[in-house]
């Protein structure tokens, strides 16, 4: 006998026990979220604004699986409004055409549609730009979602228009309390298939969602197939097999990724080893280039080392040319002796800061003379002219420096851009140039 699908069903519509245990479990109201404290605790802004169904457009930024699509969802349930989702990686313009043209005909007649955009950083100019004048109209309720920071990567056009918030990655003991959920329910969970385990296993599975609570739903379902055959048991032994090829967040080309290097660059600076190695480990971990790593690291060597330990610019170059002979994993290990040595020598960003005081001076005093005194005379004519005459050959001079003797513009006058700092090798460069420094002041003064 052949059930009939209701009128207001969909046609094809999956009977429940075919849909994923994320899909099953996900919140009906509020209450049921879990995580997004600070946005959603009862009395926030957000929470009244939903509770009452005056909702407004908005962008939601934060990892996957922390919620931003069940938000949506609530948002079109208690605002009472159709709930229409399009995908940025599926969908083209035609279809965000089609799709806004369905949403105005709603609005004419009087009825509230949220229009929800997954990736929407996917979407290129021209099709942020289609939703800009439906926002304004007020014919849809835009609801965007993205995992990069939407200062990068959506226009100023639709920031705009839409509010931003931020959602956070899902915790530990947030993650476990979902599993509980999902394991005592026995209408949508797995609460009527005498699944057992101990807590002990569902922070091993929370800690491997890596704050995503679909996936840790996706791990548990897993799981408990495997422990179907075991007694309904998810063992120690049964989890070692489903978290196997566990991963860490990183976008090789995302926030994250520059988050991450931003990280290690000022663990460096901050004379953290221990730190440095976390946030290296980390971005290896997540897949990053090593030859990137290893240019990134002799630039800190650089800009944040400098002269106080020239040996630190050397170590990184041959721990970059190490990596390049032996590749990973073994070269991973010079790559990581480079930044240990970074974080605990001393640090100078005294040539960094005179090279860009020097580059400044070059742009704003245009295009000045070299001396005539230093300027090169291989011909009769060009000593005629006065080229060369009057320079002192420091070899000749005292103390191997001839003291009053100019090398900067005659219109600029002596500018002193490098001032070294009083660690490491720079203590005894600043001695010296300091006394250099005085003694050709007062050599062009006598």
């Amino acid at each position: 006998m052949s059930r009939k699908a209701s009128p207001s069903a969909p046609l094809f519509a999956p009977p429940e026990g075919l849909k994923p245990l994320a899909e099953r479990m996900r919140p009906a109201s509020l209450d049921d979220m879990v995580g997004q404290r600070r946005l959603l605790a009862p009395g926030s802004a957000l929470r009244r604004a939903v509770e009452s169904g005056r909702v407004h457009s908005m962008i939601l930024w934060g990892p996957p699986g922390c919620g931003k699509t069940t938000l949506a969802l609530l948002l079109a349930r208690y605002a009472e409004a159709e709930f229409v989702a399009i995908s940025a990686v599926l969908s083209g313009l035609p279809q965000v055409r089609e799709v806004l043209a369905a949403a105005e005909t709603r609005f004419n007649e009087g009825r509230r549609t949220v229009l929800f955009v997954d990736e929407v950083h996917r979407f290129n100019k021209t099709q942020q730009d289609a939703f800009l004048p439906h926002i304004e109209r007020g014919s849809i309720l835009f609801v965007g979602a993205t995992t990069e920071n939407p200062s990068f990567e959506l226009n100023s056009a639709l920031l705009s228009r839409c509010r931003v918030h931020v959602l956070e990655a899902v915790s530990v003991d947030d993650i476990v309390a979902a599993l509980h959920r999902a394991l005592q329910d026995e209408t949508r969970g797995l609460g009527g298939q005498g699944i057992a385990v101990d807590q002990a296993r569902l922070r091993d599975i929370a800690g491997a969602a890596d704050g995503d609570v679909r996936r840790a739903l996706t791990l548990l379902e897993i799981a408990a197939e495997l422990a179907a055959d075991e007694g309904g048991h998810i063992t120690e032994t049964t989890l070692a097999q489903v978290l196997a090829d566990r991963t860490r967040r990183f976008d090789k080309g995302g926030e994250q990724f520059y988050d991450q290097i931003s990280a290690l660059h000022k663990s460096v600076r901050s004379s953290n080893p221990d730190a440095a190695l976390y946030w290296f480990a980390r971005m290896l971990d997540g897949g990053c280039d090593p030859g990137y790593l290893a240019r990134r690291i002799t630039r800190m060597a650089v800009e944040d080392i400098g002269l106080a330990d020239p040996r630190g610019l050397q170590i990184c170059v041959e721990a970059w040319d190490t990596y390049d002979r032996l590749g990973s994993p073994e070269g991973d290990l010079a790559l990581a002796q480079a930044v240990i040595y970074l974080a605990s020598t001393a640090k100078s960003n005294a040539g960094y800061v005179a090279f860009k005081a020097a580059q400044s001076d070059v742009r704003e005093t245009g295009t000045q003379d070299v001396p005539l005194h230093l300027r090169n005379a291989p011909t009769k004519l060009m000593k005629s002219l006065g080229y060369g005459s009057g320079y002192q050959y420091d070899h000749d001079a005292p103390e191997g420096i001839a003291l009053g003797q100019t090398a900067f513009p005659d219109a600029m006058g002596e500018r002193v851009y490098y001032q070294p700092v009083e660690r490491g090798l720079e203590i005894k460069l600043k001695e010296k140039l300091d006394r250099l420094r005085a003694d050709r002041e007062a050599a062009r003064k006598g």
